[in-house]
């Protein structure tokens, strides 16, 4: 009868345990407040509201008041929003985000434990008001990363966000304090009661000690002081229906010391047999607990330890230089903070740059392995850039501040690195769905089990079941698994930015070492990027430095690495350079320019300049094979192209009014990095492909000097993108690397993206993986970083289901029947305190493992001729001659819906490709026009500053 009463208890208990848990929760509805959703939100134990309303496409306030301290509740993080926002013990903090799109957006603690959901319903919201809003980021994926800025309340803070560093740090160590205080008062209170009720049997003992009465004194301490943290956190965690490890233990504890309280207080109401009391496993296991965390909270101080020396490299001081009413220099030291763009810096040797900027006067040589990684100090001269935070040489250096506060270098890497500690990686998601159900799973699992040994236990069943219960609860470790993942990302990241590898976010972290095919492009990627024209040849009659000159004029507007290499060889010259009535820039293929009557030729009609390619030229009718070159031997101009393209130089053919006027050759060098690093991703089974507008034989000869054996030549920006879709197509796993303005399709569209650290703005904002001192083995090495961080994960998640899944079921007693064991509740806390502590310390190694080459992966081979098929020249020809008079890459914004009146096609104005609008990845209204985006980074790009954009 006793069974039956107990069964039918233990399933309403269930039912209660289910509804509580998992039934709908009413939704708390933000209150307007001056055109702003705003909520405030109390952090005690949990987030209260847990479930927040909001409006779509409207901007919200979350008011943060944190009445606690320890380090769970510490931190909030919103991962589609890129937001790890502090929230300092016993003050309010303000978050400020404007949800996209109508969804749930979580959020939750910096240790994955408390959680609470945003839930933003569907509003009225314009593409303007999006795309004038910096947090509005687009109508995207609720997995796609967001970004917002939260709003600092509390105190002002560096502009690097090093002081939300100095608080967690401050609040860690006075936690790890607190921690140790409760720790020694649990030991010496615990040891008079855990000894007796071990060793009584083997040595004599005091018989006070062995006195229920005196072990209850002894242990009240334990509970009600050391163990308060815990049932405080526990208790409030259940209460918000989110509980967690400290609910666990707080439960196992509470019911073993209710249950000894009975048997000191009253023992007649239990059978002979069962009255035993347990204080010895109520100390031992809150004693345990409080130990784990401490050494927990030690090990997880050191994974911030990459944001702190990168916070710690900017001085806190700069030597301004002034210029007097008299016209005399002085120099005045004052706070970086105060540093504006403009000022001239002075720098002596051995001193640290302060902010970014460029070199006015002096010559010297910087340390810049601090933020490139590069161990190898770079000469700077007049007109080089710096970056601040590297260490000046031997030398004196002034320099005029271009770049301060949020916009250097140093402080857009902290926000980078920052952003992908806080993203989740797709392999986080199992843990975290398990998690969710984790808690009340093993409640249900204690109850049942206490129900299992209730009806088929021996005697004295009731404590036996008691035992075991209290068992699965203290040996269950959810921590385990919400630290596998993102302790490991964190150490991760930061490694990588020590490195000069930046992750934008976790899931291009776990991405990386997945990669099975390499796209590099040539300009800057393989090549210095640093283009000089090497030789000129012009036609009989014509003189060269005039070919020089009218090839300068016209390139003078490109910003292209090789139109920049003409138009400084015109001006080591000393030649004029002729300003443009107009000019067309047609993308791949090189100039278009107009100029006034007489500039080149003497004669009274406009010049017109052609200054490209092959096809540029041939496009126009012009003739290469038959002009004769203005020097001794029947060679041509076309000959002389082809022998210069065998020695690796790209060729850049001129015209003027209609006829050939010369060849230019102009050569970059190859880095000195570039054939190692293609070397290292060969010998990872990693197969790489280089992609370039040059000429066939200058593109085969540097792909021969680095080891690149697949090269496709001749082709537009736009195709580089369609390559990558072409390789995908074929099964590959393709990661892009690229530094310019027409890489960023391809970068958007490949499945990593890498840009060169040296390149342009867009590119690194299209790129998911940024290599800061543009050196080809920083990408081999972000692989190899990428496959040693997923080892760490796995090894991590491996032991966290590990642990549960055998732990939880051995301390239910279910080797009993077999080998006779029951789990002691004080082993089961001691496995308990291990299990998460592991899991940090296996992370930790991750600090100091030595990278190893990612292990080769057998790869399907590249069909090159597939890959080529729809990349004829003709067609190339034909959508120039359709396009017109586009600009390309140095299209006006006024001027880029022209395409759609005549093409229908229109371009993107962050990257310049060419899209049908009907099939662009979003669109913005802005300031009355609106604008179409090839992919969802562009939009991300467009969305930060649209001014700025537009500005380009």
């Amino acid at each position: 009868m006793s069974s039956i009463l107990v069964l039918i208890a233990a399933l309403a208990i269930t039912a209660g345990i289910i509804w509580y848990f998992f039934a709908p929760r009413k939704a708390t509805q933000a209150k307007d407040e001056g055109g702003v959703q705003t909520v405030h939100i109390t952090v005690k134990g949990g987030y209260s509201p847990q479930l927040i309303q909001v409006q779509a496409g409207r901007p919200v306030k979350l008011v943060f008041d944190r009445q606690e301290s320890g380090e769970c509740s510490s931190h909030v993080v919103f991962n589609d929003f890129n937001i790890d926002k502090t929230l300092p013990a016993f003050q309010t903090s303000t978050v400020q985000l404007t949800p996209p799109k109508a969804g749930d957006y979580p959020f939750a603690c910096g240790m994955n434990m408390l959680h609470g959901m945003l839930r933003a319903t569907d509003g009225p919201t314009t593409g303007s008001a999006q795309a004038q809003s910096k947090q509005a980021q687009g109508n995207q994926p609720q997995s796609e990363h967001t970004q917002a800025e939260p709003t600092e309340s509390a105190k002002p803070t560096q502009t690097t966000g090093g002081s939300d560093q100095d608080e967690a740090d401050q609040e860690r160590t006075a936690e790890i304090r607190d921690l140790t205080r409760r720790f020694i008062v649990a030991l010496v209170f615990t040891l008079p009661v855990f000894i007796p009720a071990m060793f009584g049997m083997f040595l004599p003992m005091p018989h006070i000690l062995m006195n229920p009465w005196v072990q209850l004194v002894l242990i009240l301490p334990v509970m009600f002081y050391s163990g308060w943290p815990i049932h405080r956190t526990g208790w409030l965690a259940l209460a918000h229906r989110a509980p967690e490890m400290n609910s666990l233990v707080a439960l196992g504890t509470a019911t073993a010391f209710l249950y000894s309280l009975v048997v000191t207080v009253a023992p007649q109401l239990l059978p002979e047999g069962s009255r035993e009391p347990y204080y010895e496993a109520v100390g031992t296991i809150i004693t345990l607990m409080i130990l784990g965390q401490i050494l927990e909270a030690r090990a997880r101080r050191g994974t911030g330890d990459a944001i702190r020396a990168l916070v710690g490299l900017r001085p806190k001081t700069a030597t301004v230089v002034r210029t007097g009413q008299d016209g005399r220099e002085t120099t005045q030291e004052i706070a970086v903070d105060d540093v504006a763009v403009g000022d001239v810096i002075q720098v002596h040797p051995g001193e640290k740059l302060p902010v970014d900027g460029r070199v006015i006067s002096g010559s010297s040589s910087v340390d810049e392995s601090m933020v490139t990684g590069e161990p190898m100090p770079v000469l700077k001269q007049e007109g080089d850039s710096l970056v601040g935070a590297t260490v000046n040489g031997t030398g004196s250096l002034r320099y005029k501040a271009i770049q301060v506060g949020q916009d250097t270098v140093l402080a857009q890497i902290i926000r980078l690195v920052k952003t992908a500690q806080t993203s989740k990686a797709p392999i986080q998601k199992l843990a975290d769905r398990i998690s969710s159900i984790f808690i009340p799973g093993v409640i249900l699992v204690a109850l049942w089990t206490f129900v299992a040994w209730w009806a088929f236990g021996p005697m004295p069943r009731g404590v036996y079941g008691i035992v075991a219960a209290v068992s699965v609860l203290v040996i269950a470790c959810p921590c385990a698994l919400g630290l596998a993942t993102p302790l490991s990302v964190t150490i991760g990241t930061g490694r990588g930015a020590r490195a000069g590898v930046l992750y934008r976010s976790a899931e291009a972290l776990q991405g990386a070492h997945d990669v099975d095919t390499i796209v590099l492009d040539k300009t800057g990627t393989i090549t210095q990027g640093r283009p000089e024209l090497a030789d000129a040849l012009s036609v009989q009659g014509l003189d060269e430095d005039l070919l020089i000159r009218a090839a300068a004029s016209a390139e003078s507007n490109s910003e292209h690495p090789l139109a920049q290499a003409i138009v400084q060889a015109a001006k080591d010259r000393n030649l004029d350079l002729v300003p443009a009535e107009d000019f067309d820039s047609v993308t791949g293929a090189g100039i278009d320019a107009t100029f006034p009557s007489g500039s080149f030729d003497g004669s009274k009609g406009t010049s017109h300049v052609l200054v490209g390619n092959r096809r540029l030229l041939e496009g126009k009718g012009i003739e290469l094979g038959n002009e004769m070159a203005d020097q001794a031997g029947p060679q041509s101009l076309f000959d002389t192209a082809r022998s210069w393209e065998d020695q690796g130089r790209t060729t850049i053919f001129v015209a003027i009014d209609g006829r050939l006027a010369g060849v230019l050759a102009v050569t970059d060098q190859v880095k000195s990095g570039s054939k190692q690093a293609i070397h290292d991703m060969n010998e990872r089974g990693i197969q790489t492909i280089m992609l370039t507008g040059d000429n066939q034989g200058t593109a085969e000869q540097v792909g021969g000097q680095v080891g690149v054996t697949r090269v496709v030549a001749q082709i537009h920006p736009e195709d580089k993108a369609s390559i990558v879709k072409a390789l995908q197509a074929q099964g590959h796993r393709v990661a892009m690397i690229g530094d310019g303005i027409n890489d960023a399709p391809a970068l958007a569209q490949a499945d990593l993206g890498m840009a060169i650290g040296t390149g342009t703005d867009v590119a690194i904002e299209s790129a998911d993986v940024t290599l800061v001192s543009g050196d080809l083995n920083a990408a081999v090495k972000a692989i190899d970083l990428s496959a040693a961080t997923m080892r760490n994960i796995h090894q991590n998640l491996w032991f966290a289901f590990g642990y549960n899944g055998l732990g939880i079921p051995i301390a239910a007693g279910v080797l009993y029947p077999f080998i006779g064991l029951l789990l002691n509740p004080m082993i089961a806390g001691a496995a308990m305190a291990f299990s998460s502590l592991s899991v940090v310390l296996n992370a930790n190694r991750l600090r100091h493992t030595p990278l190893k080459a990612r292990p080769i992966k057998e790869a399907r081979p590249i069909d090159m001729d597939a890959l080529t098929r729809d990349l004829s020249i003709s067609t190339h020809q034909e959508h120039n001659q359709e396009k017109g008079n586009e600009m390309g890459l140095f299209h006006h914004h006024d001027d880029m819906q022209q395409d759609q009146a005549t093409t229908g096609k229109v371009t993107d104005p962050v990257c310049g490709m060419t899209i049908d609008p009907n099939t662009a990845a979003a669109k913005r209204d802005y300031q009355g026009k609106t604008y179409y985006f090839c992919s969802q980074n562009c939009v991300d790009t467009f969305d930060a500053d649209p001014q700025k954009v537009l500005n380009k």
